[in-house]
């Protein structure tokens, strides 16, 4: 599993730098976001959810019904929105509750 991040829509704030648990992304000399060892990463989507731009999408491999689609996701308040791209053009968003997804 692994990330893609866009050098071009990066703000080079951090924050997916700051969460990555295996310390695998890094910022450039122009502040910019790259992960260091693609294939190390574990698919914890901790970035896609910092990232204040979409600037970083997850890719869904086969094991998980992807077969070549992206993730990205959309803070919009209490709301996380995780944005599925398929290669044929579609897209499949579900909204998820964050105040609410986590209660037990």
């Amino acid at each position: 599993m692994s990330i893609e991040i866009n050098k071009q829509k990066c703000v080079g704030c951090g924050k997916c730098r700051d969460v990555c648990p295996g310390t695998l992304i890094a910022l450039d000399e122009n502040k910019r976001a790259y992960i260091k060892y693609p294939r190390d990463c574990w698919g914890c989507t901790s970035c896609l959810k910092e990232c204040p731009v979409q600037a970083i999408r997850f890719y869904l491999g086969a094991d998980m019904g992807g077969t070549g689609s992206r993730m990205h996701t959309l803070k919009r308040g209490e709301l996380l929105d995780w944005i599925i791209e398929f290669p044929d053009g579609g897209i499949t968003t579900v909204t998820v509750d964050t105040k609410e997804s986590n209660k037990y």
